[in-house]
């Protein structure tokens, strides 16, 4: 096998993701409490000195390993929701768009379970880009509700969508927070609840089209 020269480049890039999966294998590992500049380094074959040359700190890491995680995960999870929103009526379709969030979620549990905290701290790198991509996510699952055939014609309706799709994404982390707690052991029964939550309130918006009497269209 030939030998393959990096360019500078990319040796910069391949020990910069080398970091990052080690910090996420300590995650998984050794929990929250395990990270450190040191442990990090040590677990990915490098100098502690080169952690400085790709992040400020570790919250610039986590941000950094939120930003990977949604670029990995987020095509995949799309994906699942837009074939469930193409045959609405196909309910393995629906069951395999939450599937795949909440395996996603439980895949590794410490990280998650940061992320979920961190977006409530405002001075959160890592929380910083968890609210970014949940903002992303509400708007995407808006784009599908719609494409699913929900009527989005008033600003009302346009509202409830963005009530629901943020009542689904707080309902499928806590069935993943719930699965990894063990309160929740069966991960298709907390599928099949947030499939029945779905198609429960995709129900009620189509038999519902008309604002209702005595509030502003606004």
């Amino acid at each position: 096998m030939p030998d393959v020269t990096l360019s500078r480049r990319e040796a910069k890039d391949l020990t910069r993701r080398r970091l990052l999966a080690s910090a996420l294998r300590i995650l998984d590992t050794e929990g929250e409490a395990g990270l450190s500049t040191g442990n990090v380094c040590r677990n990915a074959g490098v100098a502690q000195s080169t952690f400085y040359v790709h992040f400020r700190n570790m919250q610039d890491l986590l941000r950094a390993l939120g930003e990977e995680a949604s670029r990995k995960t987020g095509p995949v999870v799309r994906d699942a929701r837009r074939r469930s929103s193409e045959a609405p009526h196909d309910p393995e379709r629906l069951r395999a768009a939450f599937r795949v969030p909440l395996e996603k979620m439980c895949g590794h549990p410490e990280f998650f379970r940061l992320s979920v905290r961190a977006r409530h701290d405002p001075a959160s790198p890592l929380g910083e880009s968890a609210r970014r991509r949940s903002a992303e996510i509400r708007a995407q699952m808006v784009e599908d509700l719609v494409a699913a055939g929900l009527p989005a014609d008033t600003p009302q309706q346009e509202r409830r969508l963005e009530m629901v799709a943020d009542g689904i994404n707080a309902l499928t982390e806590t069935m993943a927070m719930g699965h990894l707690e063990g309160r929740y052991p069966d991960l298709e029964e907390a599928i099949d609840v947030l499939a029945s939550f779905l198609s429960g309130i995709r129900g009620q918006l189509l038999a519902d089209r008309r604002p209702e009497k005595g509030r502003p269209d606004t």
